[in-house]
């Protein structure tokens, strides 16, 4: 299937490891230019390097309204256009609700609620610009079914749903869908840190997190198959999909 991605150009926050890195390399290989954004320059421009030509690196931080508005301005010095963002930056933080200081409510808002908001008002003119485009938020199965000791994550996670929800009613009339995708335990640098941290190997840590949680696939996402689905979610063949808080989590939610 021809995704026809070719020529146009997407901007993926969290883009130097892990789901984001993916998602930028498969975009590229359907022949779309990309634009990563995140704080660490290193990594940063060695996946862009990895791309060529297609890739721009913007060392970002997204709770930082001049960073993003930077971001945005290279990205059409660059490129000449935005057809789609990626909101893809953000870390797990889970903790019993008495023991959140209001310091990290605000820095967990900041990096996954607010930075979403910005970005977005940032890159809907230039997609209205050229008839159109999409927003993907990265979310997580947390903001459908909160647990104990999941806050603040589950909660900045219920209000970008809310958000891609209610934006997607907004800005339909232009052309611009909004959906979320909510992933579930899906591979990424966060696991490789817990296995090293907990002296075992990747392997058999991705072998015990599917029973501990009830995957019904029995696996651990890949994070090659992420990158697939949000390449389809940007794309043309998905232009009827708009408003959608879709689960990535092998069928783990008891949450639709």
């Amino acid at each position: 299937m021809d995704l026809q991605l070719t020529g146009k150009t997407i901007i993926i926050t969290g883009g130097s490891d892990g789901l984001g890195a993916a998602t930028a390399k498969t975009l590229a290989a359907e022949g779309a230019n990309v634009v990563i954004a995140a704080r660490g320059l290193e990594k940063l421009t060695s996946v862009a390097a990895s791309i060529g030509g297609q890739a721009l690196a913007v060392q970002t931080d997204v709770t930082n309204p001049v960073h993003l508005e930077n971001l945005v301005t290279q990205t059409m010095t660059r490129f000449g256009r935005i057809d789609a963002i990626v909101n893809n930056a953000g870390r797990a933080a889970a903790k019993p609700f008495e023991s959140i200081t209001d310091l990290e409510w605000q820095e967990d808002l900041d990096m996954k609620f607010y930075a979403a908001i910005r970005l977005s008002r940032l890159a809907v003119p230039h997609m209205r610009a050229v008839g159109g485009g999409s927003i993907v938020h990265i979310l997580a199965t947390g903001g459908k079914t909160p647990g104990a000791n999941s806050m603040p994550s589950t909660v900045s996670r219920a209000a970008g749903m809310a958000l891609m929800k209610a934006m997607s009613k907004d800005l339909g009339k232009d052309n611009i869908r909004v959906n979320g995708v909510l992933i579930g335990l899906v591979e990424s640098d966060q696991w490789v840190r817990r296995a090293a941290q907990n002296n075992q190997s990747l392997e058999n840590l991705y072998a015990k997190l599917p029973l501990e949680n009830n995957i019904p696939l029995a696996r651990v996402g890949q994070a090659a198959e992420f990158a697939d689905f949000i390449a389809f979610l940007v794309s043309t063949r998905a232009a009827y999909i708009s408003g959608c808080a879709i689960n990535f989590d092998g069928g783990m939610s008891p949450a639709f």
